[in-house]
């Protein structure tokens, strides 16, 4: 294949897109492909008979839907095309400052503003095959339960992923030029989790209001929904249409897609190496450290606190990572404020919720404080022991964890204390359990590698998810009033103890 040329550079990125999902899939490791390739199985097996469970019931609609079909399926895609627009500006954000091979592309022969439109191009395909693994399993049980015709929501997927592409990029280069690259790369994480996070919490808010109900079904099913909606010969319907089988619906959205991503392509890519280099700049610039009249006096440990949450304030991936975890309490938190001072037994569904989102955020902040560590070697060498220096850190995740969800907590004491002592309980130990976990499975590895820190150890990404589902379920549980809520509790405390034989940090005593 003669190089330099456009094919050659599709492979070339074919070949980097393969190698970077090897290695996330693999950490690293050669040997793990037969491992891989039984877990992808299995996962595929599960997400299908999840999608059975949820959707098998809808399959059955017929060629002329009702008006409540149609509102159901078009809130699914916007769902969908929510989070990939979310997911395409975060790749967008990623390819302009992660990218390190700037100074060859532009220093080589080829055409510069082709090698930057493949790569736009590139950022659409890895939206959409993302998309395929995500929703294939619903879209495969609904044509098997609904007929062949449902196979052509593929086709929608492929346009959301182009449209989600073409978006990202304008926005993402909209910024640039507004606000300037140094402040582009944390805003840009802020709007794709928002991004990503409004829809889902604009159903929720609604399904509340309306019925007092977190479940955004319950709303799209709902006649006040179907009542401000547009009627059914509306161009709005042609999504959900078109993934009904609808061929001239398919055909419109698909063609003004490709379009939109063809003229997104031809507009930027002539400036995306412009933009690319000055965020480069910015990646590289180092903080400049104000000048003070003289050093602070800290302890030991509280210079360490200090130190992580520094650390984590200025990481600008972790902005994307957690923002949408906080973004979605504010559900729990609007129904908090709706349901004050009515019966407690309303508020039940708060505590699962937030002690859900207190073990994933835990989790995160701990593998940043404690594996994600940069400068190991300095602070080992510092004038405090290894035990303070792990709890040092500790301290620092829990409070980043409490500073998150106090608020929702001090209102929660004033709504029903019994529930409000349950949740901070069941924060607290979910919260710790995560903590240990990753305390248990740590390694040395660097902050960049956060979005990848699942594939150090499997076994703690899966019991990290188990531990956390096991407290939420119990704490909701307690806050029920049920008997079964030592049950739950004793299988947590034994996913802990399972966790914990099996981990490293046991074979090094």
């Amino acid at each position: 294949m003669q190089p330099a040329t456009l094919t050659w550079f599709a492979r070339h990125e074919l070949a980097l897109a393969w190698r970077d999902w090897m290695s996330m899939m693999t950490a690293g490791k050669p040997g793990r492909g037969l491992i891989v390739a039984v877990a992808l199985i299995m996962l595929a097996a599960f997400m299908h008979l999840l999608a059975y469970g949820m959707i098998a019931g809808y399959a059955d609609i017929g060629a002329e839907p009702s008006k409540t079909a149609l509102v159901v399926i078009t809130g699914s895609v916007v769902l969908s095309w929510s989070l990939m627009l979310s997911q395409a500006m975060e790749s967008v954000t990623r390819a302009f400052y992660a990218r390190a091979d700037l100074d060859l592309i532009l220093s080589s022969p080829a055409s510069s503003r082709r090698i930057f439109a493949l790569r736009i191009a590139a950022i659409a395909v890895s939206t959409v095959l993302l998309a395929v693994l995500i929703t294939g399993p619903f879209i495969n049980i609904l044509a098997l339960k609904g007929g062949l015709r449902w196979l052509s929501a593929y086709g929608v997927v492929m346009a959301m992923g182009a449209t989600a592409a073409a978006l990202a990029v304008a926005m993402t280069v909209a910024l640039f030029r507004l606000i300037g690259p140094r402040r582009t790369r944390l805003i840009a994480q802020i709007v794709a989790a928002i991004v990503g996070a409004i829809f889902v919490i604009g159903v929720q808010a609604a399904a509340i209001i309306t019925y007092g109900s977190i479940s955004r079904i319950t709303f799209l099913n709902s006649d006040v929904a179907a009542g401000i909606t547009p009627a059914g010969d509306s161009l709005v319907w042609l999504p959900a249409r078109a993934a009904m089988g609808d061929h001239l619906s398919l055909a419109l959205i698909v063609c003004f897609s490709l379009a939109l991503l063809a003229v997104a392509i031809t507009i930027f890519s002539t400036r995306f190496g412009e933009h690319a280099v000055a965020a480069a700049g910015v990646a590289e610039t180092r903080v400049r450290q104000r000048r003070r009249s003289g050093f602070r006096t800290l302890s030991p440990k509280r210079a360490l606190r200090h130190k992580e949450w520094m650390l984590l304030r200025r990481d600008p991936w972790l902005v994307s990572q957690t923002l949408m975890q906080i973004f979605y309490l504010l559900p729990p938190a609007l129904l908090l404020w709706r349901n004050f001072g009515s019966d407690s037994s309303t508020l039940n569904i708060l505590v699962p919720v937030l002690v859900m989102a207190a073990g994933q955020l835990s989790g995160g902040l701990a593998w940043l404080a404690v594996s994600g560590e940069d400068a190991p070697d300095l602070v080992q060498t510092a004038p405090i022991t290894r035990w303070a220096i792990l709890v040092a850190k500790i301290e620092a995740v829990l409070g980043a964890v409490a500073m998150v969800l106090a608020p929702l907590l001090i209102a929660l004491v004033f709504a029903s204390p019994r529930i409000a002592l349950t949740a901070t309980l069941g924060i607290a130990v979910a919260a710790a359990s995560a903590t240990a976990i990753q305390l248990w499975f740590r390694s040395q590895a660097k902050r960049s590698q956060f979005r990848r820190r699942q594939t150090s150890s499997r076994v703690a990404t899966f019991a990290e998810a188990f531990s956390s589902i096991s407290w939420a379920t119990t704490a909701g549980m307690f806050a029920a009033g049920s008997n079964y809520a030592h049950a739950g509790a004793a299988f947590a405390l034994l996913v802990l103890f399972a966790t914990w034989l099996i981990s490293p940090a046991r074979s090094e005593d």
